[in-house]
């Protein structure tokens, strides 16, 4: 989603939105991160995990969560002056995928979050927007007592394409977060550019 407002005087387009998600595996930090960055009070859709949940959610190594996200969060940032971006956080279980699709119409880029212990849940996230075609930076959220590892290492263990930002982040951390958004941001422009420049070549 790009949209343009008027400005209030003379009613010249200034002011950009852009559309952002927020993607990864379960218990990654999403809900963290569009909450700690949005200049909004945030809309969340979390719901208490249930016994009945158990069965299908994998909580090894976030065994102190206890509500989870149903729909999705939703955030909004000032970038810098006529720059804003809204910010999509997906839900993070296998069964709530069917409304990544919707999510994902008219997104400029997608942040997808990592943790480093539990590395392999988001390779789902970095298969959909690769598929896709849609730019991402990976964020490794780095909690505490997790081993650190350099971006090349995550690079190569998620086997990204060449060129694909990894950064390390603290989603409870506004500038941190704001970090990665900016470096989405120029990333996305980049890849956006390159292919109007192959379309018209």
């Amino acid at each position: 989603m790009v949209s343009e407002h008027p400005d209030a005087e003379g009613g010249d387009t200034t002011a950009l939105a852009l559309k952002i998600l927020v993607a990864g595996g379960f218990g990654v930090g999403k809900t963290t991160m569009v909450g700690a960055v949005s200049e909004i009070r945030p809309l969340r859709t979390e719901e208490l995990l249930s016994e009945a949940g158990q069965l299908v959610d994998d909580t090894d190594g976030v065994d102190q969560k206890v509500t989870t996200t149903v729909a999705m969060d939703f955030g909004r940032i000032t970038i810098r002056s006529g720059l804003s971006l809204y910010l999509f956080g997906t839900p993070g279980q296998d069964r709530f995928w069917f409304l990544w699709d919707e999510l994902s119409q008219g997104a400029l880029g997608a942040v997808v979050l990592a943790d480093t212990r539990r590395l392999e849940d988001c390779f789902p996230a970095v298969d959909y927007f690769e598929h896709r075609h849609i730019p991402f930076v990976v964020a490794v959220n780095c909690f505490a007592g997790a081993r650190s590892y350099g971006a090349l290492d995550i690079s190569r263990a998620l086997d990204l394409d060449r060129g694909t930002p990894v950064v390390l982040c603290d989603a409870r951390d506004r500038d941190s977060g704001k970090e990665v958004l900016i470096r989405l941001v120029e990333y996305a422009g980049r890849m956006h550019t390159a292919r109007m420049l192959d379309s018209v070549g």
